[in-house]
């Protein structure tokens, strides 16, 4: 039985655990709605205690009605007392002394009583007045309070955003990652690529080699042929021999003339 007591125990102990947590993630999520619903409160709980306070209040209204009741009464009997006297009539005045000692009496059974109710009832009303000033700093604090939150959170985010950090769905936590799922797929591709070149004929790849060098040659040759053939151009050539006007490049052959001088 010890045993089963200790696994239930430490079940309730897990399962209030995350009821904590699960209420504590709710009120950070609500915080806002939470305080302003704290101060609700509070304000419920004022109404409360003016409402006991006013029960209180009012039986003390009714017990000191009743007292100042015997008080003027007592009064009253002593100056029908002193009439009577005045008027010769001494057995009157006995009766109206008679009444004034029954007030007196519940005067004096009464006044403890009314004291004691006086107290509570200014006690009560000095409790009502610090518990509004109370709820009235309150309101203010709650309201700091949700504009320092907010301001915390905005900062927070801003933080771990520079500090590239975060909650799951941070933007630059998001690229980060798209950009190593990117570069594994680039490598992947590269390897693939390795993989498939690699049954290449390596004799082929060296023939095609040997063709690159000498097209190399070949070009070499070209431009060593090219600059001998500058080299040529550039050598001073000796003038022609003298020639006659007729036979000169260009000249028209003797029976050529005679037939022009003929059409002329």
């Amino acid at each position: 039985m010890g045993f089963l007591s200790d696994i239930f125990s430490r079940t309730g102990r897990v399962v209030r655990g995350q009821a904590n947590q699960g209420v504590d993630a709710l009120e950070d999520a609500t915080f806002e709605a939470t305080v302003k619903q704290t101060v609700a409160d509070m304000k419920t709980e004022l109404n409360n205690v003016v409402r006991a306070s006013a029960v209180a209040m009012s039986n003390y209204n009714q017990l000191d009605a009743e007292y100042q009741k015997y008080v003027r009464q007592s009064q009253e009997w002593k100056d029908r007392a002193g009439m009577a006297l005045d008027a010769g009539n001494e057995d009157l005045a006995r009766k109206a002394l008679a009444k004034k000692s029954e007030c007196d009496r519940q005067v004096a059974s009464m006044q403890q009583a009314v004291e004691a109710a006086q107290q509570t009832s200014e006690k009560l009303k000095q409790q009502v007045a610090d518990l509004k000033r109370k709820i009235e700093e309150g309101e203010r604090t709650a309201t700091t309070l949700v504009a320092r939150k907010n301001a915390a959170v905005a900062q927070r985010k801003v933080s771990e955003a520079m500090a590239g950090v975060g909650s799951a769905d941070n933007a630059f936590a998001a690229l980060n990652r798209f950009e190593d799922t990117v570069s594994k797929e680039e490598a992947t591709a590269k390897a693939f690529d390795q993989l498939a070149n690699a049954g290449k004929d390596d004799d082929l790849e060296a023939q095609f080699a040997q063709i690159g060098a000498h097209s190399v040659d070949a070009d070499l040759e070209a431009l060593k042929l090219e600059r001998k053939g500058g080299a040529l151009e550039k050598t001073p050539q000796p003038p022609p021999p003298y020639l006659p006007k007729e036979l000169a490049p260009g000249a028209p052959v003797p029976a050529a003339r005679e037939a022009e001088k003929a059409k002329a």
